[in-house]
């Protein structure tokens, strides 16, 4: 399953995102989630920046970091990571939408 946190949309600072996405991400494990989408929209760039180099940081904790805007049909990890979706239905695949980051966890 695919489930989506928005952070982007609730006026955070970029800590409170970091501390929002850290608890995101261990809900979405405990729950044994294929793959968290986290919204954290286009705007300045800070949080989208923010998100994408923890999560670099967090090596070997997640299979893949996938961009919204490489998450598409032509990225052998988008690709791979859908596969083990039971739902497959996502407005952002194929969309070149850099508000999101996918987490394949």
């Amino acid at each position: 399953m695919l489930e989506e946190l928005d952070i982007g949309h609730k006026s955070l600072n970029v800590l409170d995102a970091l501390s929002s996405l850290e608890a995101g991400i261990s809900n979405a494990k405990k729950n044994n989630l294929v793959a968290l989408k986290v919204v954290h929209g286009s705007g300045s760039g800070t949080i989208r920046e923010a998100v994408r180099a923890w999560g670099q940081e967090q090596e070997g904790r997640f299979k893949a970091i996938i961009g919204g805007e490489d998450y598409n049909m032509f990225n052998k990890e988008a690709v791979m990571m859908r596969s083990e979706l039971v739902d497959k239905k996502d407005k952002d695949f194929n969309r070149k939408n850099s508000g999101v980051t996918i987490f394949w966890l």
